[in-house]
Order: structure tokens, then C-alpha cells, then sequence
């Protein structure tokens, strides 16, 4: 996730410490805090779901192979992300949460294919967006209080779910709105890649940070 946030770096224009990263894949969800390169802090994180599960189990709910981010994304262009209202959750603080909304999509599809066995067919893109929208807008919501807390004007996003296009111009738009500097990494960037481990790695030698030969792999390790 530290490589996700340092993707920022690779090319022009790069943000200036400190900034904000909100990492979104489909195991992390994090806002982070950078005052380096290598000095970062987790401010918000998600409670349970990541916004990259959410994506794909609501797209699994809807029938759409996995992964289905990228599919709820396609069809999200063409449909009306006003059409269905889904809840968005009141956690404190800057964390996140997404079962919750998960559980709802599950009972809205349900209730709605009671009366209508072709329901998710004949709506599919109307409610890929409106399933869009509220995950953006679990996001955006957090990431503009932290940016309001904080005071920090840089902003970024990473990770797999960047490459969303819903989300890369709703980001910016907002950005915008509150005249934040936004980076958005270029889509090559957003999915696991060698160049934002090469960056990471980089950095880490300019500092003399490096790891003993006898260091053990962990696929769990924190940083």
C-alpha cells in the first residue's frame, strides 16, 4: 500500500509533503497521511469491506463475473446514478464501512426481483451507477473531512479502484469545488505494477533503508 501511495511520484506534477492519499483496492481502503516518502500514517481506514469488495460483490449480486468492479464501472457509464437510492452509512470519525451497504444492495435486488424476474436486466446500468455513486460518495464524503481536518490542500487517490472513471472525475471535480491540488496516478499505475515498486525502492535507498539478507516474507506485514 505505501508503493499505491508513492505511484503519485513517478511523474509530473507530483504533490507536496504533506499530502493526503485515499489507497482504494480490493483489500484496502485507507486515508493516509504523508509527510514523506517514507513517513505515513493511516488516519481513516474501512471497518470491515474494502470499496474494491464492494464493487465486486455487488457485481456478483448482480450476476457479472468476477472481478466485476471494472463491468459495474462500464455500465455505470450509460446508466442513471440517481435512479435508486442506497444508504450511506454514519460511521465516525474518518473510517469507512461498506457491509452495510453491501446488505442493503442484497435486500433491494431481492425485494425488486419478487415482482420483476427480469429486474436486474432490464435496469443493469441504471443500478450499476446508482451502485456507483454511493460508494464514490462513502469516498469523497471522508476524504473531504479529512481534508478539512487536516488543512492539507494535496490530495491524491491510488490503487486498483482509481482507475474507476466515476471516481477519477468525481475526485477531481471535487477538487475543484475546494480548491484542493489533485493527482490521480495514470491508469497503468493504479493496479499492483513494477514501476511503483521501483519508486518505493528508490526512495528507500536515497534513506540507507535497507532489509537483511536473512529477512522473512510476510504476506501480512504492516508498515
Amino acid at each position: 500500500m505505501q508503493a499505491h501511495v508513492l505511484a503519485n511520484l513517478i511523474d509530473d506534477p507530483k504533490p507536496s509533503f504533506p499530502f493526503l492519499c485515499l489507497t482504494v483496492s480490493g483489500g484496502h481502503t485507507q486515508i493516509v497521511l504523508c509527510e514523506s516518502p517514507l513517513s505515513m500514517s493511516v488516519i481513516g481506514e474501512t471497518i470491515d469491506d474494502a470499496a474494491g469488495e464492494a464493487f465486486d460483490k455487488s457485481a456478483k449480486l448482480l450476476g457479472l463475473p468476477y472481478p466485476g468492479g471494472p463491468l459495474i464501472d462500464k455500465y455505470a457509464q450509460k446508466g442513471d446514478p440517481d435512479k435508486f437510492k442506497f444508504p450511506e452509512p454514519q460511521i465516525p470519525g474518518l473510517d469507512f464501512s461498506f457491509s452495510g451497504l453491501k446488505t442493503a444492495i442484497l435486500y433491494f435486488l431481492q425485494d425488486n426481483k419478487k415482482n420483476n424476474e427480469k429486474f436486474i436486466e432490464a435496469n443493469m446500468e441504471d443500478i450499476c451507477a446508482s451502485i456507483q455513486k454511493r460508494i464514490i460518495t462513502i469516498l469523497l464524503h471522508k476524504l473531504k473531512k479529512a481534508a478539512e481536518q487536516t488543512g492539507v490542500k494535496d490530495i491524491c487517490i491510488a490503487g486498483g479502484v482509481s482507475a474507476n472513471s466515476g471516481l477519477r472525475y468525481a475526485f477531481a471535480e471535487m477538487g475543484k469545488i475546494n480548491n484542493w491540488r489533485t493527482f490521480i496516478p495514470k491508469f497503468e499505475y493504479c493496479t499492483d505494477n513494477a514501476a511503483m515498486i521501483a519508486i518505493t525502492g528508490y526512495y528507500k535507498f536515497l534513506a540507507n533503508d535497507f532489509a537483511s539478507l536473512n529477512v522473512s516474507a510476510s504476506a501480512r506485514a504492516e508498515w
